[in-house]
């Protein structure tokens, strides 16, 4: 129970705070909890391993949407993943520049919709090279044309179709492209608190760098969340079996030859009795004849075993066989 303090002793506290002999904000530090603050107009709801997956996952996707869009334009794009965070739906619609490009890709099984916003600068050097000029086309702050929107939608297209190679260790998507918009402030698809991911992505083609960005709301990885952790992918990397090379390496260690001995005992001799030894002598042994033998495998003990004849050759019954953890004897 906390001690209540007497009028006289909350004077001296005072006085003495009056007169600097005690530091307040110390006092303060002595008696305060360790709180970590919280912002509920911005709840954390992605997990440090659940943004780190989204990391793999994505990486993976800038590598093949490169070589998508480097074969469709016949002409060197380079895309890299930069940076992924955690922001609210609404400081994503205001950090994108308008006009732009705005993609909205559903992809089954996952709910909602993803966001993908790709900047006006990279489009129009796109539509320059597909219509045979250079990568350095002159920037222009005007919406697309009809006729411009139709020469990049192969291109848009190959955005969404990466997708689903990316997605494909973690789970089976299709995705598809349902709309594109110029104006961001009018697409009001979820809460402006919701909690995203919003990856962030450069665009390198020729000399000139823009930006992609890709909204991943969080509503639509929740019923998959647990595939996005470490545990997840480690189980994956294990499960994975390739039948045609598990039957190869069985064959081979299956015919492969091992040397194989047979212990029958032992006994103590002198040197000169062993200099003199010859065909037919007999050496008493230190076994039983009726004991099993041990049975060697590349010189590890494995078997016991019991002499006798088969088919007229010396051969060896199994009769025990031995754990990897018994220790050689004799």
């Amino acid at each position: 129970m906390a001690k209540v303090l007497s009028q006289q002793e909350i004077d001296s506290l005072l006085t003495a705070l009056s007169s600097g002999e005690i530091d307040a904000e110390e006092v303060q530090k002595e008696g305060e909890r360790h709180i970590r603050p919280y912002d509920f107009r911005r709840p954390n709801k992605f997990s440090k391993e659940q943004i780190h997956s989204l990391e793999i996952i994505y990486e993976n996707y800038a590598r093949i949407t490169s070589n998508s869009l480097s074969s469709q334009v016949r002409s060197n794009i380079k895309m890299k993943r930069v940076s992924i965070e955690q922001v609210t739906y609404e400081e994503f619609i205001r950090s994108i520049p308008n006009p732009t490009l705005l993609l909205n890709i559903k992809m089954a099984p996952l709910s909602g919709a993803l966001l993908l916003e790709v900047n006006l600068q990279f489009a129009f050097q796109i539509i320059e090279l597909l219509c045979g000029g250079g990568s350095g086309a002159p920037i222009g702050d005007r919406e697309l044309t009809d006729i411009e929107k139709g020469i990049v939608r192969g291109i848009l297209d190959g955005f969404v179709g990466s997708m689903k190679e990316a997605w494909q260790d973690v789970v089976e998507v299709e995705p598809s492209l349902e709309s594109v918009e110029s104006n961001p402030q009018l697409n009001q698809m979820m809460s402006p608190t919701e909690s995203v991911a919003l990856v962030t992505f450069v665009l390198e083609v020729g000399d000139v760098q823009s930006f992609a960005n890709l909204c991943i709301p969080y509503l639509s990885i929740e019923k998959i969340s647990d595939k996005l952790t470490g545990q997840f992918w480690f189980q994956e990397a294990g499960s994975e079996e390739n039948t045609e090379y598990t039957a190869a390496l069985r064959d081979r260690i299956q015919s492969s030859k091992v040397n194989l001995s047979i212990f029958l005992g032992s006994t103590d001799i002198t040197v000169r009795d062993f200099l003199n030894l010859s065909e037919g002598d007999v050496l008493p042994l230190n076994k039983p004849t009726d004991a099993p033998l041990c049975m060697y495998v590349e010189d590890k003990m494995h078997f016991r075993v019991q002499p006798g004849i088969y088919d007229g050759k010396l051969a060896v019954q199994v009769t025990d066989v031995v754990g990897k953890d018994v220790d050689r004897d004799e």
